[in-house]
């Protein structure tokens, strides 16, 4: 039920908006004043809409207009008045009324707008409640200085639209940073698009990127809107840079210099407006030194290099997520709350934590699956080992019943090892293994493999 706040002096159009409003189903507060008006607000903020009379004794109408615009921005005010002229209408649509209504009052357009007005304030309602709920999940987790280093400069540098090269190893969070620096910058209600750099053949990175004319290669049965164009307007993160084919990265300078893409097939200029973040896990140095990575690209993307920091450089942070992706599991997996006690803790703190933070989340769903206890203590732990898979020794292997069952499980848990081993980098894991990129591929979807250790 909507709840309506009207001020009028006037007590019988106090009473005759009532009336309406009460019949049509909406809860009503009165106030006789504009100072009124404002107690009852600051005592109940949690009205969705302010009918106001503009005339009245004290504080008037287009004076109480933006006391209630800076206490309450969402709040819709719509503003009343039995001497209505143009100039008070445009007076007051310009400090911030939803609407401008005359006296005597329509009922149907009275009740048109309070409807709408209180559309809107759901809407934002609603709308709030998302962010937050977006800003929970992207949360960067942890007090230790080095996190707290790492979230002072996002906020320095999120609100630019300067590019950021994220650097760090497998599992620290990189996608997380450049999701925090998109939700504090001016474009965090244009698009997000993410592309991982890595996952793409190298033969259709560029369709991906900047998009193809229907007709323009093999396959190409329809137009294609690029990455760069879905991105106009708002953040484009390119994970895993340093996997990007060498000739793509020259396209990708062009594409910086100039701000405008030119589709596969196409010979027209399409203006961007985007902010571009990437994140890799190479020394890209290392590559332009080696040859593998364009030095100019290289220069054009470093512009603010942000480091995150492994999980062995933070401290109590361990503690923290672990208990964090606990919550989450328990509750995915309808299990009791658990808890961490002072020897399970002092464990997870020793521990190298090679997979980063993502191993550490793996852990935390083995622990609500398989420890029966409340408690988890060291040796649950320690029960459980750190493995994240079967070893081709396991004796389970030897249970199966059939040998084609044998060979598609060995060979499973044989890829999944040695996906993992490579840090997810299904390029290189495919070149150590004699194997084309796109076989590779089949095989991660035929065994349901991950291919992040998220």
């Amino acid at each position: 039920m909507s709840k309506i706040l009207i001020v009028d002096d006037e007590t019988s159009v106090r009473s005759a908006v009532r009336m309406i409003l009460k019949y049509e189903n909406f809860e009503v507060e009165e106030a006789a004043n504009g100072s009124e008006a404002l107690r009852k607000l600051e005592a109940d903020p949690n009205f969705d809409a302010v009918l106001s009379d503009v005339k009245m004794p004290g504080i008037d109408g287009l004076e109480l207009l933006p006391k209630i615009r800076q206490a309450l921005p969402s709040l819709p005010v719509i503003m009343i008045s039995g001497h209505g002229t143009l100039e008070t209408a445009i007076e007051a649509t310009r400090r911030g009324a939803f609407d401008f209504l005359e006296k005597p009052l329509d009922r149907d357009r009275l009740l048109l707008t309070i409807r709408n007005a209180t559309a809107k304030s759901r809407l934002t309602a609603e709308n709030e409640t998302l962010r937050t709920r977006i800003a929970e999940r992207f949360r960067l987790v942890g007090a230790s200085p080095a996190m707290n280093a790492l979230r002072a400069a996002i906020a320095r540098v999120a609100a630019s639209d300067a590019r950021i090269l994220i650097t760090g190893e497998n599992g620290t969070g990189k996608e997380l940073v450049a999701r925090n620096l998109h939700l504090q910058s001016a474009r965090r209600d244009a698009a997000w698009v993410d592309v991982n750099c890595a996952a793409i053949p190298g033969e259709l990175i560029e369709s991906e990127l900047f998009g193809h004319e229907k007709g323009s290669f093999t396959g190409a049965d329809s137009k294609k809107i690029g990455k760069f164009e879905q991105a106009h307007g708002g953040t484009l993160f390119l994970d895993e840079i340093g996997d990007m084919p060498f000739a793509a990265q020259a396209k990708v300078l062009r594409v910086l210099e100039e701000n405008v893409v030119q589709r596969v097939g196409g010979d027209t200029p399409i203006p961007i407006d985007v902010r571009l973040i990437a994140a890799t896990n190479k020394d890209l140095e290392k590559e332009v030194k080696d040859g593998r990575f364009r030095e100019d690209l290289f220069y054009r993307l470093n512009v603010i290099p942000l480091v995150v920091p492994p999980l062995r450089d933070r401290g109590d942070d361990v503690v923290e997520l672990f208990g964090l992706f606990l919550i989450q599991f328990c509750q995915k997996y309808a299990r009791p709350t658990m808890r961490v006690d002072a020897s399970a803790a002092a464990k997870l703190r020793a521990l190298a934590w090679p997979g980063n933070v993502r191993e550490l989340r793996n852990l935390a769903e083995r622990v609500a699956l398989l420890v029966p206890e409340a408690i988890v203590s060291e040796h649950s732990i320690d029960g459980l080992g750190r493995r994240e898979s079967a070893s081709l020794g396991d004796e389970s292997l030897f249970s199966i019943g059939n040998f084609e069952e044998f060979k598609d499980t060995a060979e499973k848990l044989y890829l999944e090892r040695k996906i993992r081993e490579n840090g997810f980098n299904i390029k290189r894991t495919a070149e150590l293994l004699g194997m084309q990129r796109s076989n590779l591929y089949k095989k991660i979807e035929r065994y349901g493999l991950k291919t992040s250790d998220g």
